[in-house]
This record gives C-alpha cells, structure tokens and sequence, in this order.
C-alpha cells in the first residue's frame, strides 16, 4: 500500500468527521440522552457517515484514475447496510424492516462468492450442499451484524474491535490479496475516530450507520477467509471455523448472554438496556477507556491463543 493513499486516508477521515459533524450539530441531531447512555455531553451520531464518505470518495478517486484498489461492487451490499443504519439513527427503523434488509445484504452477498460453503473439518463436517450453505450464510450474517451492533455501547469498543480484526486480516493475508487493500485503506480511516470518540466535548459516535457498516466488514472478511480457496500466512493449521469464532467472541458472547437474559426476564430479544458486559464494567467505576482495553485485550489473547495452536 502506498503511503501517499494512507495519508489520504487518515486526513480525508479527519476532514469528514469534523464537516459531518458539523452538519449534524447545525440541524440538531444529536444523540439522546436517556436512560441507556453512558454519556453526560452532547453528541453526534456522525462518525459512521464520515467512515463511509471518506471510504466512498478514496474509492471514487480512484475508480476514475482506473486503479482498482478492492472490489467496488461490494458498496452495493455495504451501501444498503449503511443506509439502513442512517434511516435507524434518524427515524428508529422498525426491527422486522431492518433484518429484511439484512437478509437481502446476505443474497447480494453470497452471489458476489461470500459464502460458508465449507466447515473445514469442525465436527467432522467439510464441504456443506449449496442450499444448506446459502442458509448457513444468511443466518451468520444476521448474528453477526447485528451483534456487532449490540456492542456499540461505550466509547472505542466497537471501532477497536473491528481495527483488532484489521490488524489481524492483514496479517493472514497476502499483500496481493483482493481484500487486502480494502482492510489497509480501512484502519487508516478509523483510526482518527479514537480522537472524537474520546472528546470530552462534542463527542462522536459511530450510530447503527457506523456499527452496520463496520460489521458488515467484518463479515466480508471472516466469509473471505472461509473460503478453502484463500490461501492465509503466519498460521499454524488452525481450523478456519474455530478462527473466525475466536474472532467474533466478544460480539457473540455478550449478543448471546443478552439475549438469553432478556428471554429470562420475558423481554423482546430486541430491547435496549444495560445488560451489556461493557455496561456492567462501567457499572463497577472503570472508565470507558478501561472498559475497552480490558474486553479488547481479552478478546486478543484468546484470539493469539487459537491461532497458535
């Protein structure tokens, strides 16, 4: 990658946080306070537009310049997540239309060769029937997204998992690899939300545009790397199913113990509360920042851990 597109990438980030910002605050859409947050400021919903912006116009820079730094058509699926995710932010979109989206999202998806279509071995199961896998894809895809969202609930916790993740796909992958310049392009891009994120004052947030968007990355990513003809480096063999779950454990734990606490307590499933580990870290007097590093460092160690045996 050469340095002159991640020098793009990072300013072009920090000019689009501070310009869509300030179109938010003008029309006063701010984010609410309620009895969720864990917020005492104001603050904006803007840092998944921004993302997006600034990954839309590198991309269209480029396009016209005819270098293909990564699949272009994969904006079609990641476009309708972040649309969805900016109509939730604005308009509280009704949970039914926005997993119908999603499902179409998966369809786009698994035609554009992002599909499980292998097990790799976990529990004796390899290669899985077309249709079984379209399913199987479908059905991941929703978890995922979505849990990723569940996760958006304190400062840096959804943006550092997901650079957690980059730093980890560009260390498996080749550097000739269709993915590769997507990811690199990416952490660039997100890195300069940790400064607005963390702001005292007119904090940034990444909104459902933000944490849809970046989950549904990170999906595009963990199908890629599914894929038995993607060749990965620096890894013992470990199998691929049991790596993409070491991946996703904190995102599917907590959606998971959620979920079930809600059932519990005779909840809909999709009921916002506090119930989130990261909000009981918060509850026990350690900072936002603390909460993030603890849960990322963790979710790390287990990842470094299955990747090396």
């Amino acid at each position: 990658m050469e340095f002159y597109v991640i020098f793009l990438a990072f300013f072009l980030s920090i000019f689009f946080h501070v310009i869509v910002q300030n179109f938010f605050v003008k029309k006063k859409y701010f984010d609410d306070f309620n009895h969720r947050t864990s917020h005492k400021t104001i603050a904006t919903r803007s840092g998944g537009v921004s993302i997006f912006s600034t990954l839309f116009l590198i991309s269209i820079l480029f396009y016209f310049l005819k270098i293909e730094l990564f699949d272009y058509s994969l904006f079609i699926p990641l476009g309708i997540l972040f649309t969805i995710g900016v109509y939730d932010d604005l308009y509280q979109a009704d949970f039914k239309i926005k997993f119908l989206m999603q499902l179409i999202v998966a369809k786009i998806l698994i035609d554009q060769g992002f599909a499980i279509v292998s097990l790799h071995g976990f529990m004796g199961v390899y290669e899985i029937p077309w249709i079984l896998s379209q399913l199987i894809t479908a059905v991941g895809f929703v978890i995922i997204v979505n849990a990723y969202n569940f996760i958006d609930g304190i400062d840096g916790l959804a943006i550092s998992e997901t650079v957690k993740n980059f730093f980890f796909f560009l260390y498996v992958l080749f550097p000739k690899d269709p993915l590769y310049d997507l990811g690199f392009i990416l952490l660039f891009i997100c890195i300069p939300f940790y400064f607005f994120n963390f702001k005292k004052k007119k904090k940034i947030f990444l909104g459902d545009a933000g944490s849809l968007l970046l989950g549904g990355v990170n999906i595009i990513f963990i199908f890629h790397i599914l894929n038995p003809n993607v060749i990965l480096i620096n890894l013992n063999d470990v199998n691929r199913i049991l790596l993409s779950l070491a991946i996703l454990i904190y995102p599917l734990v907590d959606l998971i113990r959620v979920v079930a606490i809600r059932i519990k307590n005779k909840k809909s499933p999709f009921t916002a509360d506090q119930n989130h580990f990261h909000h009981w870290l918060i509850s026990k007097n350690f900072s936002h920042l603390n909460s993030t590093l603890i849960i990322v460092s963790v979710s790390f160690a287990l990842l470094l851990i299955i990747s090396l045996i």
